[in-house]
């Protein structure tokens, strides 16, 4: 990646300058407040691997960014410790490092006044996630081990051995045995912290699969870490709790733990005396999950709800200095604000007024600003400065790495009333073309999700260079409408989530801009789900999409990595009710079929058993409308930069063919 990133003259119209725009995440700031970090991820030379870097932008808005790294093999997970050195996490070659090191990421330092990086902390499996003591600098990271080894001496002789004989089978004791789209094990995610010139304190040294998905944080004084902890409840099913460890001892404590919720998020107040998290409520097959914050002594005690009426889910939490609010972002009405939670009062304020979706935010040292990355359905990453105390607020850009693509299209929306009387709405991207645009029709995945925000995966631009309208609906089940709209699709994905979606098709197809004799729907994860339902219930669409899609919910339910959830949220009747794959008779337009063979949340036994259930019933094959793109070392993502490029290739080819009628061509990587 080049020093200074630059916008390509048409980034939109080729996906090959679309992946090679410069792509921003998570945000460090520096202890005095002077310093702002972050990640900047660009193609490497090959133009087939994202390697990230780290850049530095000015809080203050008056310079310009600059780049601080620049290894080979890229860096992430910035961090500053007290005295304002800036850790980072890099599997960059270390030249002190005997020749028979480990090429496993390590933790860097670029030291605050100035000079070349450097390790400062090793591990054979690796370190991720650091975090810093803001007092006492006391470093807390995660790293994977294999289960029998006590060292890190002992951890490396076992890895040796295992390569030795190239052995790669795994012995599983237990559930989960898979996560998104990585097998877990052999080695296991352990808490390690380091107290300044100490070595590694193990803090979980037989933790099995405790630790598959989890957040930590550490305490100002460093005395005290807190984590998310998988506990087992038998029949392989599990609950999340958040555990504290004394971080010399590795003594552990249980501080949130109840039998009808999960807790996650943990983040401990400045002062060291509280830890709010996120308290998600236990769904069932007649009820949805409901998330709220919660409050509970570092020290132990009862939990206590904060804002116990505030109608949204929190995502992200960070403390302000003094402790006493909370910056909560949460998705609201097709946006993701930021808000200031009040911890005496529960008192919420929206402090931003825009249509962004706020990430990452951080606090500057006097509590008067909040830093974030702000994006929106028509803008990528970008750092900003609000106010940490006004309402409904614009945001100050700062300048950053990168300068803001231009659109080829505008951004509006659309309403409606559903059948039920809720009021529905969506986003809509129209076309810099003249006349009626041909529709897309693009759904969300999760269910619970919603579409506030850039998104590198599925990116309507794209499609609008093309000359398409983009409809990017939030149907029942979507989050930021309140809990009643969620619940009024759980366990009922094939109604009021369907005739959302039809509804406000309609609204969109009714209008001038849009041409409604040439539409297509399009899908992935549960979106790819609700495509094949649409498919199954009605003929309105010339082309359907469908990627990493649920199609026989009764196979789907055990096969996935996460089946413990799923098996809780319908029962066998609900899902033999909403199930897609039993409308398979009555599809008659035509669907391309994507699945990643690495995908283990929606496992490849769907994308297979559906094109095997298209094909049965294609008569001759020189008639087949269909086609299956297979990607057989990508996962519910396409996450590796040419593949990403075929993506939109092999989808443009395949509208293209059925929606505006061109001939059928076939990507030519793909011939």
């Amino acid at each position: 990646m080049s020093d200074a990133p630059t916008e390509p003259e048409s980034p939109f119209a080729d996906p090959q300058s679309f992946v090679a725009l410069p792509r921003l995440a998570g945000l460090a700031l520096s202890p005095d407040g002077s310093r702002l970090v972050t990640t900047v991820a660009g193609l490497d030379r090959d133009r087939t691997a994202w390697r990230p870097a780290l850049w530095e932008v000015d809080p203050t808005g008056k310079a310009p960014a600059r780049r601080l790294t620049r290894g080979p093999k890229g860096e992430s997970s910035p961090v500053f410790t007290p005295e304002g050195d800036l850790l980072f996490v890099s599997a960059r070659v270390d030249p002190d490092a005997a020749p028979e090191a480990p090429d496993t990421a390590a933790l860097w330092t670029l030291p605050a006044g100035g000079g070349e990086a450097h390790v400062v902390r090793t591990r054979p499996g690796g370190i991720a996630a650091p975090h810093v003591a803001r007092e006492a600098g006391t470093v807390l990271v995660t790293s994977a081990t294999l289960p029998g080894a006590v060292t890190g001496e002992d951890d490396a002789a076992r890895r040796k051995a295992r390569s030795e004989k190239n052995i790669a089978a795994i012995l599983h004791d237990g559930y989960p045995v898979r996560f998104w789209d990585h097998d877990l094990g052999p080695d296991e995610a352990r808490l390690l912290a380091a107290h300044p010139g100490a070595p590694w304190t193990d803090l979980t040294p037989a933790p099995g699969r405790t630790l598959v998905d989890t957040t930590a944080d550490i305490a100002s004084d460093g005395r005290t870490a807190v984590s998310g902890w998988s506990v087992s409840d038998g029949r392989g099913a599990s609950r999340a709790v958040v555990v504290a460890f004394d971080t010399t001892t590795g003594e552990r404590r249980m501080l949130l733990d109840d039998a009808d919720h999960d807790y996650g998020t943990p983040r401990v107040s400045p002062d060291g005396r509280t830890v709010a998290a996120v308290r998600t409520r236990r769904s069932t097959p007649e009820r949805a999950p409901r998330m709220t914050l919660v409050l509970v002594p570092l020290a132990g005690g009862q939990p206590s709800e904060l804002a116990a009426d505030w109608d949204r889910w929190p995502g992200e939490l960070t403390w302000t200095p003094d402790a006493s609010a909370l910056i909560v972002t949460a998705d609201e009405q097709g946006r993701a604000p930021l808000f200031r939670v009040e911890v005496g009062t529960g008192a919420v304020t929206r402090l931003t007024g825009d249509h962004g979706a706020y990430t990452d935010p951080v606090v500057s040292p006097d509590g008067t600003s909040v830093y974030a990355l702000r994006s929106a359905v028509d803008s990528p990453p970008a750092p900003v400065r609000l106010d940490a105390h006004a309402a409904y607020q614009e945001p100050t850009p700062l300048p950053g790495p990168a300068e803001a693509p231009t659109l080829p299209g505008t951004l509006t929306e659309v309403t409606v009333t559903a059948e039920d009387g809720s009021p529905l709405r969506a986003w809509l991207v129209l076309p810099d073309t003249d006349g009626p645009a041909p529709l897309l029709l693009w759904v969300h995945g999760g269910p619970l999700s919603s579409w506030n925000a850039w998104q590198w995966r599925w990116n309507p631009w794209l499609m609008a260079a093309r000359g398409y309208a983009v409809l990017l609906p939030d149907p029942a089940l979507s989050t930021g409408y309140g809990q009643d709209f969620v619940q009024r699709g759980w366990g009922a994905w094939g109604g009021p989530p369907f005739t959302d979606l039809m509804a406000i098709t309609d609204a969109a197809a009714a209008l001038p801009e849009v041409d409604a004799s040439r539409t297509a729907a399009m899908g992935g994860s549960f979106g790819g789900y609700m495509a094949n339902w649409i498919a199954g219930h009605t003929d309105r669409f010339r082309a359907i999409v469908t990627h990493a899609s649920l199609w026989a919910l009764d196979q789907f339910g055990p096969t996935t990595d996460f089946a413990d959830y799923w098996l809780i949220e319908m029962t066998p009747e609900m899902a033999a009710a909403n199930s897609p794959h039993h409308h398979v008779d009555a599809i008659t337009t035509p669907m391309l079929v994507i699945h990643g063979d690495k995908d283990y949340r929606v496992p490849i036994g769907e994308g297979l058993r559906l094109w095997w259930d298209l094909q049965s019933r294609v008569a001759d094959p020189a008639e087949n409308p269909h086609r299956f793109l297979y990607f057989p070392d990508e996962n519910h993502w396409v996450l590796t930069p040419q593949h990403a490029a075929l993506w939109y290739e092999t989808v443009y080819a395949f509208l293209a063919h059925h929606v505006l009628g061109a001939p059928w061509r076939t990507p030519d990587l793909l011939r």
